[in-house]
């Protein structure tokens, strides 16, 4: 800026090159103005990495060797990424025959160990709508038995709570009789804004790699990433009707085989969009988590739909989300999202 305006002292007396000067100067100011805004516009997007059903989704259906191939697989992609994650535990899926599994136990340490702070999705991952409340209360206390005296060990505390399928009670009365136990017992529930179907891909991934197809694997890997893509895109026009900006997001996934292999490569394609990844404390600190949620449907959702069906949107607003493919549906034997 200096060397311009030097320039247009020592040309004041050639007005034609005087104008040309300045047009240069504020076309200059005009480029930095917009890529400031561009770059300002693209931090603009945070995002929150959960990853539920830890150690494993499939924990009862391997053995404890299996899990563990597959858990240090996909912790070493999060560490790769150097990205911040909350894991949500099923403790029952760290015992073998009913009893606690010290080798399980272990593995579930080096989610700990890799620095991935640990919250309770319940002992045995109860539906809040399929279950007495009394009952779903106690899995809550049975499902941090373990993990709350592993997070001791490391000066934490346990903070989180996650609601196994997103459901969380038939009724207001029931969903505030849970939400004052939850609170009571210092936690804090983790919405979900990016829901998604992950699980079918998940679940179709197992069984090609059940039959050893890889190239099945690799093309059901590639259309994983695809959805998830258009996934964030549907939930950030989502955003952007309801409350008119890019709110701080928070994705779902799951401790699965799938992410195992794509976590790395879902990542970049994440950051491909423009996303920077934060810790689900900064993502709850924004305004849009206090919003009115009445929802008491019987589908687990997105907090972005609980509070649009909240604010009674019409059925136009829910329009156009994305669906898995018909063959992952079939793959998986799943008849509905």
């Amino acid at each position: 800026m200096f060397k311009i305006f030097s320039a247009i002292n020592k040309t004041m007396m050639n007005p034609l090159r005087t104008i040309l000067i300045l047009l240069v100067f504020i076309a200059s100011c005009m480029t930095e103005g917009y890529s400031q805004s561009a770059d300002s516009s693209k931090s603009a997007k945070r995002i929150s990495v959960t990853i539920d059903d830890l150690p494993l989704n499939i924990a009862l259906r391997v053995s404890t060797e299996e899990m563990k191939s597959i858990v240090e697989k996909l912790i070493s992609k999060i560490r790769t990424e150097g990205i911040p994650v909350v894991g949500f535990v099923n403790e029952n899926k760290l015992e073998v025959n009913g009893k606690l599994d010290l080798q399980r136990v272990n593995i579930l340490k080096t989610w700990l160990d890799s620095g991935i702070e640990l919250g309770n999705h319940t002992y045995s991952h109860k539906s809040a709508n399929g279950v007495p409340v009394s009952e779903y209360e106690q899995d809550i206390i049975q499902g941090e038995r373990t993990i709350k005296n592993l997070m001791a060990d490391r000066g934490m505390n346990l903070r989180y709570f996650r609601h196994p399928f997103l459901m969380t009670g038939r009724s207001i009365e029931v969903t505030n009789e849970i939400a004052e136990f939850l609170h009571q017992h210092n936690y804090t529930i983790a919405p979900v804004t990016i829901d998604n179907s992950e699980w079918i891909f998940s679940v179709a991934f197992d069984k090609a790699k059940r039959i050893n197809d890889t190239t099945l694997m690799k093309r059901i890997g590639q259309e994983y990433i695809g959805y998830m893509k258009s996934k964030i895109q549907y939930f950030e026009h989502q955003s952007d009707k309801l409350f008119m900006r890019q709110i701080n997001q928070i994705l779902l996934i799951h401790s699965n085989r799938l992410n195992s292999e794509y976590f790395n490569i879902l990542c970049t394609m994440i950051k491909d969009q423009g996303y920077r990844f934060i810790t689900l404390d900064e993502a709850l600190k924004d305004p849009a988590y206090s919003s009115s949620d009445t929802y008491t449907g019987k589908g687990g959702i997105s907090w972005l739909d609980r509070w649009a069906i909240t604010q009674s949107k019409t059925k136009e607003f829910f329009a156009d989300e994305p669906r898995t493919p018909l063959y992952i549906m079939q793959l998986a034997n799943v008849d509905s999202e």
